[in-house]
């Protein structure tokens, strides 16, 4: 890739990653490559196994973020790699918005010839493999555990079960099984997918008539690796379906490891007999990485992408700045190194707190790091004078109720713990509790001045900017 279309390209990326969601661009979108831009087309390199699914789902935000960079004169075709078939013979499909007769050309029938266990998919990221995952306190055992269950499919951590709020490593954990499976086990059959393209093809399955070639697609196979599997809460026919899966390759002794956003027993809107196999397993939990493994990541990807930089100081004000997942703290050092480029001024420490300042007005205290519930709570006990047990008790007085509605309030905004979470930390309150406290308190601090500077001074004693 010439270094024109590379800058094209990762802009197009950087405008990409806005229009859908992070699992989804890592999965489906990350992937994809630039081969060629000529004559008003440009040419986007897909992975064999995706390319249909990516033309038919993201084929009109290929085109609007290509439109956005270049201009609504330059098309997008997605091709098949390479190496895969010769170029006379390159498969190409265009991504179009409204090309719909592309769409239905690709549809399958109900006659369509069963397709066979894949040994990939689309998590197979060559790129993310164990080498390149940066391990710390917040990601060992989950790390421990997928390389275990990589070397020893089936007979450790079965199912394994990895939770973890959105761009932690979670796919970055199933890619690397994949890779070191597939590596080492070429003879296994991998099937690596997402919650919502089981969903996705199962329903077609199910329109199409073809339930059985579907059926064959997911249990006639060695390692199932299926990436946010709370897609699945509500659906009921898949939920049914995926039970069935579930059972039919744990009782044949195939390996499964499954990911989300929330443990287990937080999934409550899944059936309790799916839930209790979840359980049955190892679940491992992956948290937002701490300030010493965001710097080693930064180093990792500044070392990998060949940034130079002076010294490392502008690494460490991203490191401390962003702490909330891998993907925003890659995400702030793309765009402190773009404007870097783009502006011809050195890659300082200095540019990236401007940078920072602009993309993250709710900048974190001066200690960095993440401030933890309990640390809100001891703080709110110290500020209000209450102890421990009266903040978590059920007592509704004033006196009380209001402090603890503020601790919930901030823990929601200072903190990267889910709601459910957050309800544990306070003695085990539902997830609609904290919402409704959280509500609570939005609607006072913004009409009373009194409430706005109980805020304020929480937040000076935990060192954190106000939300």
């Amino acid at each position: 890739m010439s270094t024109e279309l590379e800058h094209i390209w990762s802009r197009v990326q950087a405008h990409l990653a806005l229009t859908v969601d992070e699992p989804t661009y890592r999965i489906w979108l990350e992937p994809l490559r630039a081969l060629e831009l000529r004559d008003e087309r440009l040419l986007l390199e897909a992975p064999p196994h995706a390319c249909r699914w990516i033309q038919d789902r993201f084929g009109r935000h290929i085109q609007a973020s290509v439109a956005h960079v270049l201009g609504p004169a330059v098309a997008v075709e997605l091709v098949l790699p390479a190496e895969a078939e010769p170029p006379s013979q390159r498969a190409r499909a265009r991504t179009r918005a409204g090309s719909s007769s592309q769409a239905q050309a690709h549809k399958p029938t109900a006659h369509a010839t069963p397709e066979p266990p894949s040994r990939s998919g689309p998590l197979q990221n060559p790129k993310l493999t164990f080498d390149q995952f940066v391990i710390g306190d917040s990601n060992r055992l989950a790390h421990a555990a997928a390389l275990t269950v990589a070397e020893m499919p089936a007979q450790a951590y079965n199912p394994l079960f990895i939770c973890g709020p959105p761009g932690v490593g979670k796919t970055h954990l199933l890619s690397s099984i994949a890779n070191l499976l597939l590596c080492h086990n070429p003879g296994l059959s991998v099937r690596c997918t997402t919650g919502e393209a089981f969903t996705n093809e199962f329903l077609g399955s199910l329109a199409g008539g073809h339930t059985e070639t579907f059926k064959a697609r997911f249990r006639h196979i060695d390692v199932l690796l299926m990436d946010d599997v709370q897609f699945l809460e509500r659906k009921t026919k898949t939920e049914e379906e995926f039970f069935h899966t579930f059972n039919a390759l744990h009782d044949d002794g195939r390996q499964i490891v499954l990911t989300s956003d929330r443990p287990p027993h937080d999934l409550q809107a899944l059936e309790d007999r799916l839930r209790e196999r979840f359980q049955a397993g190892l679940v491992a939990d992956v948290k937002a990485p701490e300030l010493s493994t965001r710097l080693a990541i930064l180093r990792k990807r500044a070392a990998h992408d060949r940034i130079e930089l002076r010294d490392e100081e502008a690494l460490e004000i991203i490191a401390s700045r962003v702490h909330t997942n891998v993907r925003a703290l890659e995400g702030a050092l793309i765009r402190v190194v773009a404007f870097s480029s783009l502006t011809g001024r050195e890659l300082t420490g200095e540019l990236a707190e401007e940078v920072l300042t602009s993309l993250y007005p709710q900048a974190h205290g001066p200690g960095g790091g993440v401030r933890s519930v309990a640390d809100i709570q001891r703080v709110t006990c110290e500020l209000f004078g209450l102890t421990p047990e009266e903040l978590l008790s059920t007592t509704r007085t004033a006196r009380v109720a209001w402090p603890r509605q503020l601790a919930m309030y901030l823990a929601r905004e200072l903190t990267g713990e889910s709601l459910p979470a957050i309800g544990r930390h306070f003695g085990g309150r539902d997830h609609t509790t904290i919402m409704h406290a959280c509500r609570r308190t939005s609607a006072r601090i913004a009409d009373d001045d009194a409430s706005r500077e109980a805020v304020a001074k929480l937040c000076r004693a935990l060192g954190c900017a106000q939300p």
